[in-house]
This record gives C-alpha cells, structure tokens and sequence, in this order.
C-alpha cells in the first residue's frame, strides 16, 4: 500500500510537470527539480534536530518501564478487557498482554508498544477457532489500537518544539478530545456488531467515567475564548508533562531502579531512533514535495475548497486534509505531510496546529491491520477495517471542529 501511494505521488507529479510544459511553463520543471533537494535537506534536519528530545523522553520512559508503571496500569484496565472479550478465558495470558500494550500507547511508548501488540495477537490467535478468520477480540483489539488510544501526545509534542513552535504542548486538549471521541467510536461500532454488552456495570461504569471526565472537562472550557483555550492547553499539557517527568524519577528511586543507567539506555535507543527516521522521512517528504510543487495537490484541495464554499462552509482546514487523507493509509506519510505543512504554514499557523492534531487523533489503520493480523496469518479480517475507518473518519472530523474552537480566533461556527 505505500509502495503505491509513494509511486502515485510521483507519477501524479510528473504527469502535471509535463502538462504544464506543453502548455508553456518550462520553470515548473527547475522548480519541481530544486523540491526534492530542499525536501531531502529538510528531512535531515528534522531528523537531527528530534536526536536530543527523543533521547529525553526515550530515556525517561525506560525508568517508567523499569519501575512497573506500565504493569501497574494494564491492572487498571484488566477488568475492562474480561467483559469486553468474553470469548477469552478469564486467566489468559491474552489480557496480560493486551493491557500492557494498551498502557503502553497511552503513555506514547510507542516502540514498546508495537512488540506488546504482536505478542497480545498471538496470545489472542491461540484461542481462535480458524487460522486464518479474525476472531471478535482481534478486531475488537485491533480497532481499540487503530482508533489511537494514546493519552499523551508527546511525539507530537516532540515534532512542534523541533520545529520551533512557541508552545509545543498546545495541542495537548484538542489531540486528547479527538483521540477520546475516535477510540469511543470504535469501541461502539464494534460493541453493536459483536453485541458486546456495553451495559455490564464493570464496563459500563469504565464508559461513564471516560465520558463523566471529558464532559466536565469540556463544560470547564466551554466558555474560554480561543486564545485562553490554547493557553491553557498549553499549561495543562506542560504541566503534564513536568508531572511525568518527576513521576518517573520518584517511583524509579522507590523502586530502587538504577535510574541514571535506566535513562541512558532509553537514551540510547532515542538515537537510534532519530537516525532511523531519516530514510523514511526523505522518501515521503521528497515524494510530497514533487506532488505540491506540481500543483497537483493545490489542484485537488482547490477542489475541496469549491465544494466546501458553495455549501457556505469555512475552507481554512483544507491545508490540513492532505495529513488526515493519508493518515489511515500510512503513518510516515501523515507525518512527513504534517511536517510539511508546518513548513508551508509555519509550525503555529491553523493549518500547521490542525494538521498535528490530526495527527494524533487516530492510527494508521491500514498498516496496523497489516502488521497486526499478518504477523498471525490472517487473510479474512471481517469488519475490522471498515469499524477502524469509522473510527478515523470520526477522530478527523472531531479533530477539525475542535481545531476551529481552540485554534481559530473570532470563529462561531
């Protein structure tokens, strides 16, 4: 799948590149020729750039692993996924596994994580009655990953302070409010086609809780204008993520974790890290410059804006949908759009801070279902994929109309 996309951005380029010469515009190609230059010199230095900050956060995270906190968190949820998935025996290593890798995405530990999801497939593949038809709780699990349940955006975070943003942390509200609405989504979809019994008062008293929160959360901004919202995202989400920080330490000093060497170690894979990306970054980012330089990706959002307009709708989010067309499809590909964006935009334009709460709103779906489902030998994953794309589609739309309350100044709908 992102063989194709990548192969379709350039040849979707070149053709625009040759259409315009024949109508004349022999600069197009020179302008075409200097995108993939700018683009690969700017992959680089991202990817640079993102070395120190994920050394922090990687390291800090390896003291949250060594110090049980992810194990004390998939305790938390256990429960839940017993009522969700009654086929699964209650003492299951399935629901060890699957707990952890839930707690996992919503601290963002995202390569631990993806291991965590594949042994919580297997374990989940070993009580399914057919080889190669996905059960109810893989799908149940894979829409719950899909849908994005991670808590704490701080890759995003990580992305905005490289790219020299005054308040990294904005987004932190709006990115919560749109990943909670895409994960509740796919929890009901699912629910409704496998007739889970969402009124089991363990499970219904999970949901009402999350929903509890969010709302009077919401009611507590309902009446903020749009700078004070984007400033007190900005306090709540530093605020976290200090609170984190020294969450981490005390409970690895408790813990008597070897706390320094812990770090260094996650420090460590935060290099790792960082250099990996730069191949991934420059084939995307190189691809979408030629698409925009083109034209042909301001052709296709000129014609969004048309249908938009004419139905009297405000067309500022346009700028932004190229991140959301390509998040359920490729998670590098959103990412190098988002980058993009914030290059075109500026890192704190409305397209710019839009695009990253996209971003982080939903997973890619395509490629987790691939991983996921292929890492057991599943070829017939039923429903899973259109319950994942509803999911997205409501995490996107979500994301814009918050993207509109906290980012866009003087809007009233």
């Amino acid at each position: 799948m992102l063989t194709r996309i990548w192969f379709g951005f350039f040849i979707s380029g070149f053709i625009a590149v040759l259409y315009q010469v024949f109508q004349g515009n022999t600069g197009i190609v020179s302008e075409v020729v200097q995108s993939t230059f700018d683009m690969a010199r700017l992959s680089v230095e991202i990817s640079i750039g993102l070395v120190g900050v994920l050394c922090l956060w990687l390291g800090l995270f390896k003291i949250a692993e060594d110090a049980g906190l992810i194990q004390w968190l998939s305790r938390l949820l256990s429960p839940l996924f017993q009522r969700l998935m009654p086929e699964i025996p209650p003492s299951h290593p399935a629901f060890g596994s699957i707990t952890m890798n839930m707690a996992a995405n919503m601290l963002g530990l995202d390569n631990a994580a993806t291991p965590m999801g594949l042994k919580a497939m297997k374990d989940l593949q070993s009580v399914n009655s057919s080889d190669t038809v996905a059960s109810n709780a893989q799908i149940l699990f894979l829409v719950l990953n899909t849908s994005a349940v991670t808590l704490i955006p701080v890759t995003l975070f990580l992305y905005r302070a490289q790219q020299g943003a005054a308040e990294p942390a904005a987004i932190f509200i709006p990115v919560l409010l749109a990943t909670s609405v895409s994960t509740l989504t796919g929890l009901l979809a699912v629910s409704w086609i496998q007739k889970i019994n969402l009124f089991d008062r363990v499970v219904l008293s999970y949901i009402c809780g999350f929903i509890l929160l969010l709302t009077l959360f919401m009611l507590g901004l309902a009446s903020m204008s749009s700078s004070k919202l984007t400033e007190y995202s900005s306090l709540i989400g530093n605020l976290v993520l200090l609170s984190i920080i020294i969450l981490f330490l005390t409970v690895g000093m408790l813990k008597n974790v070897d706390v320094y060497n812990s770090f260094i170690e996650g420090a460590k894979e935060g290099f790792n890290t960082a250099i990996y990306l730069i191949p991934f970054l420059v084939a995307m980012l190189v691809a979408i410059g030629v698409l925009r330089s083109s034209g042909v990706l301001d052709f296709v959002l000129e014609i969004l804006r048309f249908l938009f307009e004419s139905f009297g709708v405000n067309t500022d989010f346009i700028a932004a949908l190229p991140t959301a067309f390509l998040k359920p499809l490729s998670g590098s590909g959103s990412r190098a759009m988002m980058l993009e964006t914030m290059n075109t935009y500026g890192v704190d334009s409305f397209p710019a801070l839009l695009a990253a709460t996209i971003q982080g709103s939903t997973e890619t779906t395509f490629y987790v279902i691939a991983v996921y489902f292929g890492s057991v030998g599943i070829k017939n994953v039923r429903y899973a994929i259109a319950c994942g794309l509803l999911a997205d589609l409501a995490g996107i739309v979500t994301a814009i109309m918050v993207g509109y309350w906290f980012y866009y100044p003087g809007y009233s709908g």
